[in-house]
């Protein structure tokens, strides 16, 4: 049992805390604990003054609702003070709400209740004389709120005049200002580009968007409103139930959700709760809860007040999306392309509807933007299904003992080199088709059209193989045989005899096409005509260094460093020899380096008809290795049509406009093929 001496040094301590953070929040924009911590120190300081009713006092957080507002702005008297509300956390708290509102009317009907989303932003009150609008202010502390008319009136969702008839001659509308998801990541990514402040979510950018001193900022935040009750109202006289005052309001002109519903007691709130948490992430704006409204005006009278809110309204929140706990250590994991993602492994929290002990770092450059250090307190953010990240670092909780993120020299799977490029936020792992975290992906990669050309060896095929052991490398896929692949899912024995005679094909290709194959970094078709073209020969690719291959033309420094490294491992050159054994061949030549500008350097080529050797896409990676451009029409500015067997009304446009006409042959010479 709590002694009074314990109680009331530990109630001094939470409102202490309390109104630091609110000051943080409210006044300086920058808070340091979610929401949910702050929730639970309001929450245990209601407790304590329950047990303790003589530890209240007028000062109390518990007898408020916001905090002193900026003193930049006017200030605001609100003659209808604007008050928060009660918040449930879970289904029994709901029930317990409509329990209280039963016995306090003292009738077993079912209530019914105006239901929304509740909205993540700021709230406002507006004011309108006659139809025009006289004023905005912020809530501020309940009573005294700041006069930000002038933001007001940037905002499009914001009638500067009312429409329609009817309205009373001073009505105020209260509502929320708030940012959408798509403004929120516009403006964050406009904020990266120029180094300035980046907010740490919606809600926050609202707030602070709202509150700048020049409208012009604020005009250019894309701030949105949603109008959910009123205060003063003079001068004529509103409908008595809840929604049908926000149905008249749309009818003059101001915004209201269109999520909101009109629900049946208490089963009724918690569907729409269920419904509103399932679809909460396809919503265009965050909601961190939803809000159930006793419809009827006179029994919301009847209800009344109690010192910081109604009893006839509650906010059932979400599962907090963002907790607080400490980063014990960093991994790092490697996907399909070879990219090493830092993950937190975190003291275990709960936090959106589940215990996290794992959050993604993104990569090195959010971990260093962050400044995230082993040992620190972070915030984790978890949305829906959406993986956790860490959002920050709680800097005023950091030990001496912290110890900065790493990234490995190796890759913690296959043990080959880590390579972050130049101007790269990602590492990636250059063990290719060598490490086994990247092997389904480059396999598919392998045997795609561009590549290889295995057709019938798609994504979930690959899959099964991978799966069933019989590949491993790109070597094993010209082992398979029709028994093997009939066995598996959906593959008959004529699937297979076809795929089997497919592969067999594919063992006759060109360097170009294997170098693309091979997946290296950076090195998309045309590179890899370039490369093929320069050196001849794959052995006088692999040993070149970076030096010689920045000397290739439209080569730059972050290609050469990507495929030198490649060739660096030894691994990789296991791979190749093993692809060899298997038969993969393609006819080499010793070429004489290219230099000065490509061969076909501004010359702008059409294809028609069927190549008899060559497909269409080899035809315009032999093109374009040589610096020329490929075309799909014929224009003036057209250099060559290349003629094919079968070709189309191409060929007759070509010769109105006089243009130069090259058949299978000549093209051959023209490659060197």
């Amino acid at each position: 049992m709590t002694s009074h001496g314990d109680a009331a040094h530990r109630v001094r301590t939470l409102r202490d805390q309390i109104n630091q953070h609110n000051y943080l929040y409210y006044v300086l924009d920058a808070p340091e604990i979610p929401d949910s911590d702050y929730d639970r120190l309001l929450r245990e300081l209601q407790t304590l003054e329950r047990q303790f009713p003589e530890l209240v006092t007028r000062d109390s957080p518990t007898q408020r609702v916001g905090a002193t507002p900026l003193a930049e702005f006017g200030q605001v008297r609100h003659e209808v003070p604007m008050l928060s509300l009660d918040n449930a956390f879970d289904e029994q708290e709901v029930r317990d709400f409509e329990r209280r509102a039963h016995e306090r009317l003292g009738t077993p009907a079912q209530l019914e209740y105006a239901a929304e989303p509740k909205l993540d932003g700021l709230a406002i009150s507006l004011v309108y004389e006659h139809g025009m609008l006289a004023r905005g202010a912020t809530r501020g502390d309940g009573t005294v709120g700041e006069d930000v008319t002038q933001n007001i009136r940037t905002i499009p969702s914001v009638p500067l005049r009312l429409i329609g008839k009817g309205f009373p001659a001073l009505l105020e509308a209260r509502g929320e200002i708030f940012m959408s998801r798509k403004s929120f990541e516009k403006l964050n990514a406009r904020a990266a580009r120029k180094n300035e402040k980046i907010f740490a979510n919606p809600r926050n950018a609202a707030a602070g968007s709202l509150r700048q001193l020049d409208a012009r900022i604020t005009a250019s935040r894309s701030l949105e409103f949603f109008a959910y009750a009123w205060g003063q109202v003079r001068g004529g006289k509103l409908p008595g139930r809840h929604s049908e005052v926000l149905a008249r309001f749309r009818d003059w002109g101001l915004r209201t959700n269109p999520e909101n519903r009109v629900v049946h007691g208490v089963d009724g709130c918690l569907q729409f709760y269920r419904q509103m948490a399932a679809k909460r992430e396809r919503l265009p704006y965050q909601i961190d809860g939803v809000v159930y409204k006793v419809d009827r005006l006179d029994l919301q009278q009847q209800l009344g007040f109690v010192a910081r809110a109604p009893r006839w309204a509650i906010a059932h929140k979400f599962p907090a999306e963002e907790a607080m706990t400490v980063l014990r250590a960093v991994e790092f994991q490697v996907g399909r392309t070879g990219a090493l993602t830092p993950v937190a492994r975190l003291e275990p929290v709960f936090v959106g509807g589940a215990t996290v002990s794992n959050a993604t770092l993104h990569n090195m450059d959010e971990v260093e933007r962050k400044d995230v250090r082993m040992g620190d307190t972070v915030i984790v953010r978890r949305a829906g299904d959406v993986i956790p990240e860490v959002v920050s670092v709680v800097l005023t909780r950091r030990p001496k003992s912290t110890r900065r993120v790493r990234l490995p020299r190796i890759c913690p799977v296959c043990g080959s080199q880590v390579l972050r490029l130049e101007g790269e936020a990602v590492a990636r792992c250059s063990g290719g088709l060598y490490c086994a975290a990247q092997r389904k992906e480059l396999i598919r990669h392998f045997a795609s059209r561009r590549a290889l050309n295995i057709e019938g060896l798609g994504e979930k095929l690959v899959e099964q193989l991978v799966d069933a052991g019989l590949v491993h490398t790109p070597a094993d896929i010209f082992r398979l045989t029709v028994p093997q692949l009939a066995d598996l899912e959906r593959m008959g024995e004529k699937s297979a005899k076809n795929l089997v005679q497919t592969i067999e094909h594919a063992r006759h290709t060109t360097l170009a096409r294997f170098l693309y194959a091979l997946g290296i970094r950076e090195v998309g078709e045309t590179t890899a005509q370039v490369l093929a073209r320069h050196f001849g020969t794959l052995e006088a690719l692999m040993k070149a260094d970076a030096t010689a291959l920045v000397q290739v033309p439209d080569v730059g420094p972050v290609v050469a460093a990507a495929v030198a490294a490649y060739f660096h491992e030894p691994h990789n050159h296991q791979v190749i020899d093993a692809l060899r054994k298997a038969g993969v061949q393609w006819p080499e030549h010793v070429s004489a380096p290219l230099t000065g500008s490509p061969p076909l350097s501004g010359k702008i080529f059409v294809l028609t008809g069927t190549l008899a050797s060559m497909t269409r896409d080899d035809a315009k990676a032999g093109i374009q290795a040589l610096g020329g451009k490929v075309s799909g029409s014929v224009s003036k500015k057209t250099d060559y049509l290349v003629v094919g067997a079968e070709p189309g009304s191409k060929l007759a446009e070509a010769r109105k406009l006089g243009i130069g006409l090259m058949d299978e042959v000549a093209f051959k010479r023209l490659l060197k093929l």
